[in-house]
């Protein structure tokens, strides 16, 4: 049953008044600038009359914050929290309260956009590299990335890169019989559309005769078994294929590393640093290859360069090594990471260093053969006699039996046929091992048992190398010292918490607080993904709310909420589509139509479900050029299997022939795939369902408040009609004894649970009407930010009525040929004026793309467009022939404190009009820490991880 929703008197509009930016006064002063008569006539000028939704969304009275959160209280206690033994991967975990309190529950750090602009993202770039670094020390490879969403996809993400990669013919790839299931689940998900084949085995048996490209080996089992891979490995090698090593990370400061036992690829979680298990996530995957590889690496990586006085500075290297940049030649459509979740991990390596970390690993281990020898007592001998954390063993008949006691004790052990398992973590006491042990029917004492316990992992397996020897490792031991850490790197950032970040098809607004606080709850946080359904009745209340919701809101007719980004859910829109056509005997339909101004993860997700990618012309107002689409429609009649489409489009207009596109698309048996990025600006006034669109994924992170993170936690649910219900992603944990046609595109059954509580409550407390309102004033917000800088940087795109929607490109490229100023030095510039820039050069090249969201207030917008028009007065200097574009303080942009204090200035401006611009405040003045940074540099010179301390001994000789 879902919990009921109560009222009080509680004025329950204030919410919505405090998550819209402009008041009731500044919107008729906004209204009055546009030449908008009323907020009804702005959405009539800007909307087409033929997609305007026909009734107010109603999704019942809007609740205030005290109501919302003890609505929330409510759905918490429904959830059991028993301690789940079940292992696959998801640990408890015990995150120090310093790390919670202070990166967490910290909006300085979970308000915070990709770091695309590294002069303002120093800290979390910091803390990204330090979590490359823990990352390649454990693993013992050369290169590791930023993280990737879960371990599932990451094994996929290998798969791919050794197909690409591997020197071998064969279109099969070997995995593990002893790899997480979800994991098994998953690979094939993402294998078939390809045409690739798995072969599932025992890598000691069964590796050495089969033809393969590459191989994925659990290490330790997900049985628990710790077993020498180096004979596996060695076989791949000799064929030329590549070898793929899904490790645990806390296993790894006991066992020899993956890099060590000659592994190409290590790829696994860093959930159990210190992160919640949270019904599944977010969490934090890991991917570390050898040097060879680090071009092919997908996802981000941190590198360190160095600025223009040539000072260290840390960037994203290799940017435009990012796979959907590729677009249909892509083998990846990744697009995001878990930066906040990576950020938990590092700090927890940070906080434990490798001597707590190796204490940590010791306590576990031997947490578990202490169990492991009392149920040997009791006569249930392990299956494996070496293990690192799980003890798998024979149940027989007695299985449910055991598993009805575990219960009583409110323990969830792993079952499977005529086995269980049991995973200790962390948090695992002497209690809840005795209880284990009551659950097989023996009653012992675990001080008596523990007595001439020993260690039982095989010598040749143990780590006898050094991890973590980085004084950043070793330097912030006390709480006093990582608290200052944290701080000191925060403050090199600029977040949401600081200033306006208007970046287009981004939708920065406000993740209010009272959203966050159900999220670090017990009840939502410590559940595992896995247990049993009957454990978590709150949390499928509010996803079966959640969903109604969204089905309301968009006009589709079901929802999977397991995709865990936007292109995932992307992806998963596709194979829904795919899965229709095979259904109907028309598997043929592989034809997918996409205009050019998409943003490349649409081509790139296409291409990963076994399309082929026609592009579509844009005509000279950005719009879908109809009569180009008819004539590819056409042309591909029999084959045309979909058309993503944005929108509104990625040059922000709603384009006028929608509904046509969606007709002519299903003229001829395609499917229409409308990605929702751009939901933000349809909320309350259009549906997606209801003008001819089949599918679309929904970006929580953008339109329903769930914070970017630093680039990462996302989540990307799919809405669909009712014809393609049947083809939403499945998973073995909820399938049931019939596998569902289409398999999971996540590792866990609803990707993210834990972040879903923070659409759930935005949506609690907005309500239809809230939410209606949210979307008049983005769009009012854009139009007045497009009104005031039109004259100073033309608009590049408007609506036939000279309306944007929710955001607006402005073009400074004439600017180029008048004084050379580039759309570079603008962003840049920006950040003296205390501003993240906005969206550079997508869609278009050269131009900024704004978008400011209704969260910000008419005085943010006023302060950012004069920031822009004072820009554009410096270039009229630059224009007028003042100084030159090379000598001017937009190519010398951003100033940092170091140029203030510089002795020896000598430049053709004062040093108040370099650090100080017209307008800004220098009592608030936001001061980053580097100076421009040379990204050539640092891609010539790839530095990715902490050099070893051996170097800073000899650059102290």
């Amino acid at each position: 049953m879902n919990a009921p929703l109560k009222h009080t008197n509680e004025a329950v509009t204030d919410f919505v008044r405090r998550h819209i930016g402009p008041s009731p006064r500044d919107i008729a002063a906004m209204l009055e600038s546009v030449g908008a008569k009323s907020l009804g006539e702005l959405m009539s000028q800007t909307l087409p009359s033929s997609i305007r939704q026909k009734t107010p969304l109603d999704l019942g009275r809007a609740l205030s914050e005290t109501e919302a959160l003890a609505h929330m209280g409510e759905l918490a206690a429904q959830n059991q929290v028993f301690t789940s033994l079940i292992g696959q991967g998801y640990s408890g975990t015990i995150l120090p309260a310093v790390i919670q309190r202070n990166i967490l529950e910290n909006p300085a750090w979970y308000t915070a956009y990709t770091p695309y602009q590294p002069e303002i993202s120093q800290g979390r770039l910091e803390a990204l590299f330090n979590f490359q670094t823990m990352i390649c020390d454990l693993t013992g490879l050369d290169v590791a990335n930023a993280s990737l969403l879960d371990e599932a996809t990451a094994a996929a993400e290998a798969m791919a890169l050794a197909e690409r990669f591997s020197g071998v013919k064969s279109k099969s790839f070997f995995v593990d019989a002893d790899v997480h299931p979800q994991t098994l689940a998953l690979l094939r998900t993402r294998a078939e559309p390809l045409g690739w084949k798995l072969i599932v085995g025992d890598p000691l048996a069964d590796l050495d005769k089969a033809d393969v490209l590459g191989a994925l080996l659990q290490y330790p089992g997900s049985s628990g078994a710790v077993r020498d891979l180096r004979p596996a490995i060695a076989s791949l090698r000799a064929k030329g294929a590549l070898a793929v090593v899904a490790a645990d990370l806390l296993a790894l400061a006991l066992l020899a590393s993956p890099g060590e036992l000659g592994a190409d690829i290590a790829i696994g979680s860093a959930q159990r640093f210190g992160v919640p298990m949270g019904y599944g996530g977010p969490h934090a995957a890991y991917m570390a290859v050898r040097d060879a590889l680090k071009r092919s690496l997908p996802g981000r990586i941190v590198g360190l360069s160095v600025d223009s006085r040539g000072e260290p500075a840390y960037r994203l290297a290799l940017q435009t090594r990012e796979q959907h940049i590729r677009r249909e030649k892509a083998t990846s459509n990744i697009c995001t990471a878990q930066v906040l979740l990576a950020v938990i991990a590092s700090m927890y390596a940070v906080y434990h260093g490798p001597e707590g970390l190796t204490w940590i690993a010791r306590q576990v281990h031997r947490r578990a053969a202490v169990l492991a020898a009392g149920l040997s007592k009791l006569g249930f001998a392990p299956a494996s006699q070496n293990f690192f954390d799980t003890v798998t063993v024979p149940s027989g008949a007695k299985q449910d039996e055991i598993v009805a006691r575990a219960r009583t004790e409110k323990i969830n052990l792993r079952t499977s046929d005529g086995t269980l398992g049991i995973a200790v973590d962390e948090t695992t006491t002497p209690a809840v091992i005795e209880a284990v042990w009551r659950a097989f029917g023996g009653k012992l004492s675990y001080a008596e048992i523990e007595i001439g316990v020993r260690e039982d992992l095989p010598p040749e397996l143990k780590r006898a190398t050094a991890f973590l020897t980085h004084p950043v490792f070793h330097a912030h031991r006390s709480e006093t010292e990582l608290l200052r850490y944290m701080r000191k790197l925060s403050d090199r950032d600029l977040a949401l918490d600081r200033a306006m970040i208007p970046l287009g098809s981004c939708t920065m607004k406000l993740n209010a607080t009272a959203e966050m606080i159900p999220l670090t709850w017990a009840e939502f946080g410590s559940l595992h993904p896995f247990a049993p359904a009957e454990q978590a009745k709150g949390y499928h209340a509010l996803f079966e709310r959640l969903e109604k919701w969204l089905c309301d809101i968009t006009g589709y007719d079901a929802i999977s909420l397991q995709p865990n980004s936007g292109a995932q859910g992307e992806y998963a829109g596709l194979l829904a589509i795919r899965g229709y056509h095979a259904a109907r005997g028309e598997p043929h339909r592989k034809i997918c139509l996409i205009p050019s101004s998409a943003h490349g993860t649409n081509p790139a997700s296409a291409a990963m479900v076994g399309m082929d990618v026609v592009v579509v012309a844009c005509d000279i107002r950005g719009d879908v050029d109809v009569d180009d689409l008819r004539a590819k429609a056409e042309k591909h009649s029999r084959n045309l299997a979909a058309i993503m489409i944005t929108y509104p489009s990625t040059h922000g207009v709603f384009e006028e022939h929608i509904r046509d596109i969606c007709e002519i698309v299903h003229g001829h048996g395609g499917q229409v795939y409308l990605d929702g990025a751009n939901m933000n600006a349809q909320v309350g006034l259009s549906r997606p369902g209801d003008y001819g669109a089949d599918v679309s994924h929904l970006n929580l992170h953008k339109t329903f408040c769930i914070p970017h993170g630093g680039g990462g936690p996302g989540m990307g649910p799919i809405g669909v009609k009712a014809h393609l219900t049947p083809f939403l992603p499945g998973h073995p944990a909820t399938d049931g004894a019939t596998p569902h046609p289409i398999g999971p595109v996540s590792a866990a059954p609803f990707g993210s649970a834990s972040i879903l509580t923070i659409s759930y409550i935005y949506i609690l407390m907005m309500g239809g009407e809230g939410l209606t309102r949210a979307t008049e004033i983005a769009i009012l917000n854009a139009n007045y930010i497009a009104s005031k800088l039109d004259p100073h940087f033309p608009v590049l795109y408007k609506n036939a009525k000279g309306r944007v929607a929710h955001e607006c490109i402005v073009d400074p490229r004439p600017l180029k040929a008048t004084s050379g100023v580039t759309v570079d030095d603008i962003a840049k510039r920006l950040i003296d004026y205390g501003f993240h820039a906005p969206t550079m050069s997508f869609p278009v090249p050269g131009t900024l793309m704004i978008e400011p969201t209704e969260s910000e207030s008419k005085a943010e917008l006023d302060r950012f467009c004069d920031a822009m028009i004072a820009i554009r007065n410096e270039i009229a200097e630059v224009e007028s022939g003042r100084w030159k574009i090379e000598a001017s303080p937009l190519r010398h942009a951003p100033h940092t404190v170091h140029d203030i204090a510089d002795d020896a200035w000598a430049r053709a401006y004062s040093r108040a009009e370099g650090c100080f611009p017209a307008g800004t405040s220098r009592t608030d003045k936001y001061w980053c820490p580097v100076g421009r940074v040379d990204n050539v540099y640092g891609d010539r010179n790839l530095v990715c991880s902490c050099p070893p301390v051996s170097d800073y001994a000899q650059a102290a000789e």
